[in-house]
């Protein structure tokens, strides 16, 4: 991909159409207008340089930050990898462990692969006999809606983030209304209202002839999500951000108002915008509204901020606070530690979840993790869908601390 001067023949050009095809069948909008204007854009920029090629492309083909990471790994493999097929071919089919390392897809790269081998016939893998084994019946063990449930957002593809954004939608978190420090008459409470009943046995010409009563009314909590959209988390974001959406739009039994904020490099209110009856359009709006997306990463920042402006406003009532991040900060981590406990203090249950416990050796070494973890009640992993459905057994029960336990003795 060197040279000054573009190639006569349009086989160029349609590679260009055939990469959008590709594109366009792994989810993103890549219809004839942007191949048009995909090769003017080359046209007028030039060949010389592959980073300008694949930011030319970039700029032509995508129109929302959760497009990016498809779109890195569709370039990868069908621009720059001269071995691209049979790399698309281990991804989709079986191969025989042990012989060579194992390759975990990335980002992305699924998606890519599923999109750019469409209507091509994969020939299985050459592999010895097996050795024979007797056959057990277990078709009904594992369903397809209990592993979409164990795989990992990152490693979906597109039909399988497509199901598992069906599911999001049917998610609820009903919690238990809590008692509230207003009290209301009660035939049976447990208070005794002196001043109704004085007032009644006026009436009576000073006789008491009966106890009034006032019990504690029961209000329904208050939800806030601190959802991260940074750079290291732009593989969740979307996933997160579809079940704030659902969240939000039907909060489920014992839920109050629905704050949501995103934070990067700044802080960005998306409450109004999360509260829209489409998903997609609340998403859209949300990505308008927050102009750090898949950028740096300043907790700190970002939480003394919600602190100062927002924390009088949505936390009065004592609401919970679901802080979803991974914990990677640039910030110092004294600032972070003061930010976060005041904070808790703020709220009445603080939970976070972070998306890498799907490791199993994970261990809290970063210094914005150690910073964070001993001021939280609750600490979860939001990898997949069965960590986000463990979440409202999560909320419902104060005491579920996860691992949080586990992770302080690591400390």
């Amino acid at each position: 991909m060197t040279g000054a001067d573009l190639p006569d023949t349009p086989r160029l050009w349609e590679n260009i159409a055939h990469f959008a095809r590709a594109l366009r069948v792994a989810g993103l909008p890549a219809g004839p207008g942007q191949v048009v204007r995909a090769v003017e854009a080359v046209q007028a920029a030039g060949f010389t340089e592959r980073a300008d090629f694949y930011y030319t492309l970039q700029a032509c083909f995508t129109n929302r930050p959760e497009h990016r990471a498809v779109f890195a790994q569709a370039f990868r493999l069908y621009w720059r990898d001269p071995r691209f097929l049979e790399h698309m071919m281990s991804l989709l089919l079986p191969a025989m462990r042990g012989v060579a390392e194992e390759h975990h897809a990335r980002p992305g790269e699924r998606r890519a692969a599923q999109a750019l081998l469409e209507g091509v016939e994969r020939r299985p893998p050459d592999m010895p006999p097996p050795p024979e084994v007797r056959e057990i019946e277990a078709s009904r063990t594992w369903s397809a809606r209990e592993r979409l449930k164990t795989l990992d957002f990152e490693q979906m593809t597109g039909e399988e983030q497509a199901r598992a954004l069906r599911m999001l939608k049917t998610l609820r978190l009903p919690v238990p209304p809590v008692l509230g420090r207003r009290t209301v008459p009660q035939l049976a409470g447990r208070l005794p209202d002196w001043r109704t009943t004085a007032r009644a046995s006026l009436r009576q010409g000073g006789e008491i002839r009966r106890f009034a009563c006032r019990d504690r009314c029961r209000r329904p909590l208050d939800l806030v999500v601190l959802c991260d959209i940074s750079g290291s988390m732009s593989s969740y974001a979307r996933m997160v951000l579809h079940f704030v959406h659902a969240v939000a739009s039907r909060p489920g039994p014992g839920w109050g108002k629905v704050q949501a904020f995103t934070f990067g490099t700044r802080l960005t209110n998306i409450t109004r915008q999360m509260h829209a009856r489409d998903a997609d359009a609340a998403l859209a709006a949300a990505g308008a509204e927050a102009r750090d997306w898949d950028g740096g990463t300043r907790i700190a920042s970002a939480i003394r901020e919600f602190n100062r402006k927002w924390s009088r406003r949505v936390l009065a009532g004592g609401a919970v606070v679901v802080l979803i991040t991974d914990g990677l900060d640039r910030d110092l981590p004294d600032i972070l530690s003061r930010e976060v406990e005041r904070l808790r203090l703020s709220c009445r249950h603080l939970v976070w979840i972070n998306p890498l416990l799907r490791w199993e050796g994970f261990a809290p070494k970063a210094r914005g993790i150690k910073a964070i973890l001993p001021h939280v009640d609750s600490f979860r992993p939001g990898h997949n869908l069965r960590a986000i459905e463990d979440l409202a057994h999560a909320i419902g029960q104060p005491r579920d601390a996860g691992v949080h336990a586990r992770m302080m003795t690591l400390l």
